[in-house]
């Protein structure tokens, strides 16, 4: 039987590598230094959920979740700092492409780590429901 929450997780993760490739090698947008934490974060959970997706690993919310939710830290402040003009002289970013920068905003609101947020929370709550299964 298909492991649900352990699937879309996959894919979730497997579509925010895949965008975020997109948006650097194809439209050629240079990451910042928060969009690099937030690849460093990302880019492993789609070896680890395809494993374990593979294996119907159950306990592997043990070792996504800190991942997962310190990208969802990293990308709430990351996108903060897009759309809260204040707190762009707390910006982490001091050298190269500023944090604050958006090269894409769909419907005024949607900027890559907007859509980065959305995929470590889609997959915080995939293993949330994987751990209360367990």
């Amino acid at each position: 039987m298909v492991n649900k929450p352990l699937l879309l997780s996959w894919v979730t993760a497997i579509i925010a590598m895949a965008g975020s490739l997109f948006f650097s090698e194809r439209m050629g947008f240079i990451p910042c230094t928060l969009c690099w934490y937030q690849r460093i974060l990302m880019y492993p959970l789609v070896v680890l959920l395809g494993i374990a997706f593979y294996r119907n690993d159950q306990g592997i919310y043990k070792y996504v979740l800190p991942l997962s939710i310190i990208g969802m830290v990293i990308s709430s402040y990351h996108y903060a700092l897009q759309k809260i003009p204040s707190l762009q002289e707390f910006s982490a970013c001091t050298s190269g492409v500023p944090c604050s920068g958006q090269y894409v905003n769909y419907f005024g609101f949607v900027t890559i780590p907007f859509m980065a947020l959305i995929a470590f929370s889609m997959i915080t709550i995939l293993m949330l429901i994987l751990w209360r299964r367990k």
